[in-house]
């Protein structure tokens, strides 16, 4: 990867955040912290790695996407947006009466969802579900998934583990968001989940532990993982929840609490003077 497209990839996700927080702020109500903090990753996904075309979204041979922390959905809807599956404008609507921006995504209604999620932990089986069946179908389809650390605290995303290591799901990729907050504070504080490499290793999968801020470390990751055979791959990524926005970075508050007026304008001056 070039300098070049590592410096644009930074834009998308920095327009990727500033949609967040405008959307969030228009809606009064959603979940910006972990929305933000996911953002250099779809930016990754969804402009250098993944076969998509926003004009066919039910190609049969694209790669999905699932994001299992639906209450992320403000940055789904920010690369969809990005992207060109729903237009721009349409993200001032979220949360709103009759919009189709929910504040968990739907399938039904908005293109470019592959899955509607919410309920925590049910995400990796659907993601599981997609790979088999791209398995069967003999189609190059990878798929791609977002989990939250607090929702690891779920039984049946371990099960699901299970499921994609029997299956040997090596076009599963899976993005841990290793934020270390949950809306009720410190995930270690609720639940102590210490040292997730470790638990997924032990679970069978291919571990990887990256910085996921950074570009070029969420773009290897990915070509690692296309060349692991036999087994899924896990990416341990280590986030800074609200990240982008210094008011709200690494406050277990911004989990799902909309900015203020004032506060929405302070964090848009500061996003807006990051992109050239």
């Amino acid at each position: 990867m070039t300098k070049e497209e590592v410096r644009e990839l930074q834009q998308i996700a920095q327009r990727l955040r500033l949609s967040i927080v405008k959307s969030v702020a228009a809606a009064g109500s959603g979940h910006p912290g972990g929305s933000l903090s996911i953002a250099d990753i779809l930016a990754t996904l969804y402009f250098k790695e993944m076969r998509i075309d926003p004009k066919n979204p039910a190609w049969p041979d694209r790669d999905r996407f699932v994001l299992s922390k639906g209450h992320a959905a403000p940055a789904l809807y920010a690369v969809l947006a990005e992207a060109g599956f729903i237009d721009k404008e349409e993200l001032m609507t979220l949360r709103q009466l009759g919009s189709r921006l929910q504040g968990h995504p739907s399938m039904r209604h908005v293109p470019g969802v592959e899955i509607s999620t919410g309920s925590l932990g049910q995400g990796l089986s659907a993601a599981n579900g997609m790979a088999i069946a791209a398995k069967l179908d003999n189609r190059p389809t990878r798929v791609y998934a977002i989990i939250g650390d607090g929702e690891s605290q779920e039984g049946q995303i371990w099960e699901a583990s299970m499921t994609s290591v029997h299956y040997k799901l090596d076009n599963l990729m899976v993005f841990l968001d290793y934020n270390g907050l949950q809306i009720d504070g410190r995930v270690h504080d609720v639940k102590s989940f210490r040292d997730p490499g470790a638990k997924w290793q032990a679970f069978g999968w291919h571990v990887l532990e990256i910085d996921g801020h950074d570009i070029e470390a969420i773009y290897s990751a990915c070509q690692e993982a296309k060349a692991t055979k036999g087994k899924p791959t896990m990416v341990v990524a280590h986030t800074v929840k609200g990240k982008g926005v210094p008011f709200m970075e690494n406050i277990a508050d911004w989990h799902g609490k909309a900015p203020s007026k004032e506060q929405a304008e302070e964090a848009i001056r500061y996003l807006e003077a990051s992109l050239v």
